[in-house]
């Protein structure tokens, strides 16, 4: 066989198999890509939220995607790394683009995908804004990438077994967005909260404010031993990574509504609000504007 031939061959077998993204064994059977701090119209190339996967005896459940289908299919190539068992559930934590758009990489694996029962509805009212964006930010790169919704849905509670692994999947009321989910591995006491807890990026809101700080009391009153947060580290110390995102978004909420008090517009508000928390957070400066576009409008009938 001619080396030009051997060439051709070693390229199409490349092209076949994605790089499998870097993973951390969390927890026994817990595996966690952490993605990086980034913006998502500045070089964003899908993969700045943490994605994995849990595996049982029987199969396997992907907890996010990431935010095309390139990186999900590097994800699914992690899976393999570790097992052959089948994928059986694709589980997204809620709506957003960095999270979802992986999906299409699991279908030729014919999972259950499993999501908040608001998930659907929402995917299908921002799809259009979604695969524009998409586009513009990451060019090629979001081709191929597609929304594909839950087949499966989340009212309140929902367990699943992936052989002698219960996982417990609880729908949460309206916080980050209106379609959070947390997923508990008991196995392991580890829970996947999704963006319900960030940790180094800046809390963005888009959903309820108070609504949040409320769930992030229930949060509090679970049996869990460490939590893979939607962005930033796992962390064991999880009830100091809560304090740090109760404390800015109360210190947000209150300035947010003495602005309005003393009829200060949202535009000045933009660039005072929350500003003692500036150093503590990473893209404070963009990520803080927009949650002060999001919830003066709202605090100003409460």
């Amino acid at each position: 066989m001619s080396r030009l031939i051997c060439l051709i061959l070693t390229l199409f077998a490349c092209a076949a198999h994605a790089e499998p993204l870097p993973m951390i064994e969390a927890a026994p059977g817990v595996y966690v890509h952490h993605g990086i701090h980034q913006e998502l119209d500045e070089g964003y190339r899908g993969d700045i939220c943490n994605i994995g996967f849990i595996v049982g005896k029987s199969g396997v459940a992907v907890i996010d995607s990431g935010g095309n289908v390139n990186v999900g299919k590097r994800l699914l190539e992690a899976v393999r790394k570790v097992t052959d068992l089948p994928v059986r559930y694709v589980i997204n934590t809620h709506v957003h683009p960095d999270h979802v758009f992986g999906n299409a990489a699991f279908l030729g694996e014919h999972p259950t995908f499993v999501g908040h029962h608001k998930l659907g509805e929402a995917m299908e009212l921002r799809r259009t804004v979604y695969e524009r964006n998409n586009a513009a930010w990451m060019g090629k790169d979001a081709e191929g990438s597609t929304l594909v919704k839950p087949g499966q849905s989340v009212q309140t509670t929902l367990e699943i077994d992936l052989g002698e692994r219960v996982l417990l999947l609880t729908a949460h009321p309206v916080a980050h967005t209106n379609t959070d989910l947390s997923v508990l591995d008991r196995n392991t006491a580890t829970m996947w909260s999704g963006d319900l807890l960030f940790i180094e990026r800046t809390p963005s809101i888009d959903g309820d404010i108070k609504g949040w700080l409320k769930v992030i009391a229930q949060l509090r009153e679970t049996a869990v031993q460490r939590i893979v947060p939607g962005h930033g580290p796992v962390t064991a110390d999880w009830q100091k990574a809560l304090d740090n995102e109760q404390r800015y978004l109360e210190t947000l909420l209150a300035d947010v509504r003495t602005s309005i008090k003393q009829g200060i517009s949202m535009e000045r508000t933009m660039d005072t609000a929350a500003a003692s928390e500036k150093d503590r957070w990473q893209l404070f400066g963009s990520v803080n504007r927009r949650n002060v576009n999001i919830i003066y409008p709202a605090l100003e009938w409460e």
